[in-house]
């Protein structure tokens, strides 16, 4: 029971500490204990641990350990997608000989399936250019979504790339370049997430989120028959035993220990896949969340940053004209995205609403905003045609010889304005 226990202990250590490090930073559990775990282990221990060393070493040693953390966290070179590879490949590999003489031929089929998607998804999200802006594709990418007045302004110059950053774009530190419609840098894929990726990197969410729970269940499944076969009145659930009556905990575990040790490599795998696998599962939850907002990781946290505004009675919003004339220096005619923008959003520093003389954009009286709920969303248009524009890019967009408002109509109005991340 000991080395059963520790592969558990030690597995599940390993996926909560993932899950801490991925979702701790997350405005919707800024208020958590895993907020707070997070904080923990990436502020408060490397501080702590940074004065011990300033008195010991005078910040000799964490000063080489920060250099190797951020060239391991922040540039661009392959050892996580390695790690993720070696992973994915050893335990197929501890797995499949003890699994596969023991499962019928349809199971064969799809658990091939099952094991092929995620390396074809992983090439594709790793190797496919995730919307690099360029200047041979600057003009195509200032036109593919118009500035929303919220999170994206007009006139912003890229200081490396040095030309004017598309709407949604982001300068991503680790690959040098702009990324269209940025989402996030993955580690794991050694690439952005950006506009022409996206829908490759959710397709490997769900084919690893698959695979785990797949291969959980069918290890699960594989053992629990041997040890029905061996022990007639065990069961899964230890108080469904001895036809209901039920099974001392202490027996139960005795059974499975023995049922585990019979194939160690392909248990320990089992084990892995079933704690590994909400993970997964959560985080292509949110990235299918984040779709269904119309939004990016990116946008998310700008928005939670405007949620801080607003808190503090800082933000202020009114109303777009139509028709209006845009300065063509740094705002392209037109866009292929549907809809244009219909509200202009500020933020002063002494909570008084700007002077209607200043020389911002919009029309009327400044509006005070104290929720993302009242705050239009540019880029959301309902939840499938989001889909769409991820996995179709260009669908969505509208013919420039179009007028705006049919285009409007052939949406039917999908476009919901207040639905946005975390309001």
């Amino acid at each position: 029971m000991g080395t059963i226990a520790t592969i558990a202990l030690v597995v599940l250590g390993i996926s909560f500490m993932v899950f801490v490090t991925f979702f701790g930073r997350l405005p919707a559990l800024r208020r958590t204990p895993i907020a707070w775990l997070h904080r923990l282990i990436w502020v408060h221990i490397p501080n702590g641990v940074l004065g011990f060393d300033q008195v010991v070493s005078k910040g000799r040693v964490t000063a080489s350990c920060t250099r190797f953390f951020n060239y391991m966290m922040y540039d661009k070179h392959p050892t996580i997608l390695i790690f993720f590879l070696v992973l994915l490949g050893g335990s197929e590999f501890l797995y499949l000989p003890t699994a596969w003489p023991q499962i019928g031929t349809l199971t064969k089929i799809t658990g091939t399936i099952s094991i092929l998607l995620p390396y074809v998804f992983l090439y594709l999200s790793a190797f496919t250019d995730p919307g690099y802006v360029t200047s041979a594709n600057h003009i195509p990418e200032m036109a593919r979504y118009p500035y929303d007045f919220t999170l994206f302004h007009p006139g912003n110059e890229c200081s490396t790339c040095r030309f004017l950053k598309p709407a949604r774009s982001k300068h991503c530190s680790v690959c040098k370049r702009c990324i269209a419609k940025n989402d996030h840098h993955c580690i794991f894929i050694n690439n952005c997430v950006g506009a022409r990726n996206q829908h490759w990197f959710i397709l490997l969410l769900l084919s690893t989120a698959v695979l785990t729970l797949y291969g959980g269940l069918l290890g699960m499944h594989i053992m629990s028959s041997k040890m029905r076969a061996r022990f007639p009145y065990w069961a899964l659930l230890p108080w469904r035993a001895n036809a209901g009556a039920g099974m001392p905990l202490k027996q139960w575990l005795i059974i499975w220990s023995w049922g585990m040790h019979d194939g160690v490599a392909m248990a320990a795998v089992t084990l892995l896949a079933l704690m590994t696998s909400p993970l997964v599962w959560g985080l292509l939850g949110y990235h299918v969340w984040l779709v269904y907002c119309g939004t990016t990781t990116n946008e998310s946290m700008k928005w939670s940053d405007w949620q801080a505004e607003m808190d503090d009675g800082f933000v202020f919003k009114r109303r777009m004209e139509k028709g209006r004339a845009k300065d063509l220096r740094i705002e392209p005619a037109w866009t292929r995205w549907p809809v244009e923008p219909e509200q202009v959003l500020v933020r002063t520093v002494d909570g008084k609403p700007p002077a209607q003389d200043a020389d911002l954009p919009g029309v009327g009286e400044w509006e005070a905003v104290w929720r993302l709920k009242d705050v239009e969303n540019l880029y959301d248009i309902g939840f499938w045609d989001n889909l769409l524009d991820v996995f179709v890019p260009g669908f969505m967009f509208r013919d420039p010889r179009m007028p705006v408002s049919e285009s409007r109509l052939r949406l039917k109005k999908k476009r919901r304005a207040k639905k946005i991340y975390l309001a």
